[in-house]
C-alpha cells in the first residue's frame, strides 16, 4: 500500500500549556496517506523555522536557542547523538543523496555556514557572509547551488561542490576575492528574507523563489542573478512550498490564510516569468486565490506539498495542523492540535512503490564533526589535497561494480542512444578510402549475385518446401505418438480407479455378510442354551466346525470374487 507520512516539529518556549501528547515531545511522525495518525514521536527537542531535516535514516533538529543539533535514529526510534558546535545554529538543509551519505548544511547565529558531511565528519566553515544570523536554507535539486537568506536582506548564491572542494584557493585568484565566498548575491528585496525555494528541474532554467518581510515574493533565475518577476502581498509572508511541476507557489500569512501565485498564463504564448515585457512590471495575486484560515486565526509557519500536489499541509503557531484542497482551494480537515507552535513540517519520500529501488549506501550511525577541517584549512593534507585520516563509513546495501571490466565496443554501441562518434568516424573514414576499382568490381558482383539468384530461386523454393513438408510429417508424427500415450495413461487410471472402487465395494458386502452370519448364529446358540444345557456344549462345537467351513467357503468366494473383479475390469478397459 501506498503511504505517505510528514515529520513536524514544534517551538515550546518557557511555561506553555501543553497537553499529554506534546508533553516531553518535540518531533512527531504522522501519516498522510492512507488515513491521517500518528505513527511515533522523538522527545527532548524545540526548534525554530528552518531548523528540521530528514534523510531516510536520521531526523536532524537544530534546538532553538543552543548551539547544538539533535540527532534521531528513525530506525531505531530514539535519540542517536547531540552535536554541539561553536556558535547557534539557525537554519539547517540536507544536500546529496537522502538515501546515502549526504551532506548538512547550517546557517550559523554569526551569518556563516557550515558543512557537514555525515559519513566523513568533516566539518567545513565559511567566514561571514551575513550581517546577521543565517536563518533560511535551500539546495535545488542537483544538490550544486545553495541560497542563504538572512535579515540583512540579501540572498546569497553558494557552490556546494568549491565549499566542498578539497584544493586550496589561491589568493591571487581573480575569480574569488576571499576563500569560500558566495558566486552572487542577489539584494532586491528591502526587509528580512522569511523563506527560500527552489524549483523541482534539473536544466539550466531552474528558478528560485524569496519571500520577504517587505509584502514581497520574488521569482530569480539564480544562476545570472536576475528577478524574473515581483508579486505584490497584501501580508508579510512567513513560509512558502513551491509546485512539484513548478506551476505555482503557495505562500503562508501571519494572519494563518494561504494564497497561491500562479506562474501560467493560459492566455499568454510566452511563459509569463520568461517574458521580458511582464518582467519588469511587479503584480498583485487576485483575492479570490487567497484562501482563508478557520478561525481562530494563528500565523501560518510552515507548509508542505503532497507528493500528488492535491493536498497542501500547514502547520501554526497554535499548535494546529490544517490541510488543504488545492482543487477546490479551501481548508479541508484538522489533522492534530499540538498546543505549540509548529515551526517546521517535513513531507518524506511515499513509500510502497512496485518499482522502488534499494538504496546504495545505508548509514547505521552519523560520524560527528571534526573541527580540524574548519576553514578550508590545507593542514595535515596529503599531496591529493585529500586529509590522510579521511574515512568514509556506510555499508553498501549492493555488489558494487567491476571497474577492471571494461565494456566492448559492441556493447558500448548497443547500449548507446545514438551511434558512437567512433564508429561513425571509423566509418566515414573507410568509404573515403574506398577506390574507384573496388566500387566497380562491388556492381559487377551485386549484377552476378542478382542473376545466379533469379535462376536458382525455383530450385531453392522445391527444396525448402520438401524440408517444410518432412518437418511437418515429422510433427504430426510425434503429436499423434503423444496422443497415444496419454490416452494410454488416462485408461489405465480409469481403470485402477474403478477395479478400487469395485473392491471396496465387495469387501462393504463381505463385511455385511459375515455380520449377519454371526448374528444369526449367536441367535442359534442361544436358543439352544435356552431349550436344555447338556445340549449347549455340543451345539457350540457343531457351531465352530459350521464357522470354519463357512470361513473356508468365504475365503473361496472372495478369491473368485476378486478373479471375476479383474477379469471385468480388463473386459472394461478393452472395451474403452
Amino acid at each position: 500500500m501506498l503511504t505517505e507520512s510528514f515529520l513536524v516539529s514544534t517551538l515550546a518556549l518557557g511555561k506553555t500549556n501543553k497537553n499529554a501528547l506534546s508533553k516531553d515531545v518535540g518531533i512527531h511522525l504522522y501519516d498522510l496517506q492512507p488515513i491521517p495518525a500518528l505513527k511515533a514521536s522523538y522527545k527532548k527537542s524545540s526548534t525554530q523555522p528552518n531548523c528540521l531535516a530528514a534523510s531516510t535514516s536520521h531526523v536532524f533538529a537544530a534546538q532553538a536557542e543552543k548551539a547544538v543539533v539533535h540527532v534521531y535514529s528513525r530506525q531505531r526510534g530514539n535519540q542517536e547523538a547531540v552535536v554541539p558546535f561553536p556558535e547557534r545554529i539557525r537554519s539547517i538543509v540536507l544536500c546529496g543523496d537522502i538515501d546515502g551519505g549526504g551532506v548538512l548544511a547550517l546557517g550559523t547565529e554569526g551569518g556563516g555556514l557550515v558543512l557537514w558531511e555525515l559519513c566523513t565528519g568533516r566539518q567545513v566553515s565559511t567566514p561571514q557572509s551575513h550581517l546577521q544570523p543565517t536563518t533560511c536554507l535551500a539546495v535545488d535539486q542537483t544538490s550544486n547551488f545553495l541560497l542563504s537568506g538572512s535579515p540583512d536582506c540579501s540572498i546569497h548564491l553558494w557552490s556546494i561542490p568549491s565549499l566542498l572542494s578539497f584544493l586550496d584557493i589561491s589568493s591571487n585568484d581573480s575569480s574569488q576575492t576571499l576563500p569560500l565566498s558566495p558566486l552572487r548575491t542577489l539584494s532586491n528585496h528591502r526587509a528580512a528574507i522569511n523563506a527560500l525555494e527552489f524549483g523541482h528541474s534539473s536544466s539550466t532554467v531552474n528558478i528560485a523563489i524569496s519571500a520577504s518581510q517587505d509584502n514581497t515574493c520574488i521569482v530569480w533565475d539564480y544562476k545570472n542573478g536576475t528577478a524574473l518577476h515581483t508579486y505584490l502581498l497584501p501580508s508579510v509572508p512567513l513560509c512558502l512550498a513551491v509546485d512539484p511541476a513548478d506551476r505555482a507557489a503557495y505562500v503562508g500569512y501571519e494572519d494563518g490564510s494561504v494564497q497561491i501565485l500562479n506562474f501560467y498564463n493560459p492566455n499568454s504564448i510566452t511563459h509569463p516569468l520568461h517574458n521580458p515585457d511582464l518582467q519588469p512590471t511587479p503584480t498583485q495575486p487576485p483575492p479570490a486565490d487567497r484562501w482563508p484560515s478557520p478561525n481562530p486565526p494563528s500565523p501560518t509557519l510552515s507548509l508542505q506539498l503532497s507528493y500528488d500536489s492535491t493536498t497542501l499541509v500547514s502547520g501554526h503557531g497554535d499548535g494546529a495542523i490544517r490541510t488543504w484542497d488545492i482543487g477546490k482551494g479551501h481548508f479541508t480537515a484538522g489533522i492534530a492540535d499540538l498546543s505549540v507552535a509548529v515551526t517546521n513540517l517535513k513531507l518524506l519520500r511515499p513509500t510502497g512503490f512496485p518499482t522502488s529501488s534499494t538504496p546504495s549506501l545505508k548509514i547505521h550511525q552519523v560520524i560527528k564533526p571534526r573541527y580540524e577541517s574548519t576553514l578550508g584549512g590545507s593542514n595535515n593534507k596529503s599531496t591529493s589535497g585529500i586529509p590522510p585520516n579521511y574515512t568514509f563509513t556506510a555499508q553498501f546495501t549492493s555488489i558494487l561494480p567491476n571497474p577492471s571490466v571494461v565494456p566492448s565496443t559492441f556493447h558500448s554501441a548497443l547500449t548507446s542512444p545514438t551511434f558512437p562518434p567512433s564508429l561513425l568516424d571509423a566509418s566515414i573514414a573507410e568509404l573515403a578510402n574506398l577506390p574507384s576499382s573496388s566500387t566497380q568490381d562491388l556492381a559487377i558482383a551485386k549484377n552476378t549475385s542478382t542473376h545466379c539468384l533469379a535462376v536458382n530461386d525455383d530450385e531453392d523454393l522445391n527444396a525448402q518446401n520438401t524440408h517444410l513438408l518432412a518437418q511437418l510429417n515429422a510433427a504430426l508424427h510425434a503429436q499423434r505418438s503423444a496422443m497415444k500415450q496419454v490416452l494410454e495413461m488416462d485408461r489405465e487410471r480409469w481403470r485402477r480407479g474403478e477395479a478400487e472402487r469395485v473392491k471396496r465395494e465387495k469387501k462393504r458386502q463381505r463385511r455385511e455378510r459375515r455380520m449377519a452370519e454371526a448374528e444369526r448364529r449367536r441367535a442359534e446358540v442361544m436358543m439352544h442354551a435356552k431349550g436344555g444345557g447338556g445340549g449347549v456344549e455340543v451345539a457350540m462345537r457343531g457351531k465352530e466346525v459350521e464357522s470354519k467351513s463357512t470361513e473356508k467357503e468365504n475365503n473361496q468366494e472372495e478369491d473368485e470374487e476378486d478373479e471375476q473383479l479383474s477379469s471385468s475390469t480388463d473386459e472394461m478397459t478393452d472395451s474403452n
